[in-house]
């Protein structure tokens, strides 16, 4: 019965990374649009400051994930 809940806290709580990675990179898109749309002639510097960004998000999102599933065989 306990691993159950085992596989069932890993797959809500990879899904929970997932759904905070997409949150946080749809901000960082949002946000480098309308500053691009503000300061057009900075959207190289806007662009590579968002792609930083995300690139970080998703490094955090897969080590979380990673975490899930390796508690999940505990």
């Amino acid at each position: 019965m306990e691993v159950g809940y085992a596989y069932l806290a890993a797959g809500f709580g990879a899904g929970l990374v997932t759904i905070g990675a997409a949150h946080g990179i749809g901000m960082i898109t949002a946000a480098a649009a309308e500053a691009t749309g503000r300061q057009p002639e900075a959207a190289s510097d806007i662009r590579t400051t968002a792609l930083i960004m995300s690139a970080l998000i998703e490094g955090v999102a897969l080590f979380a994930a990673a975490t899930c599933f390796l508690l999940q065989g505990k």
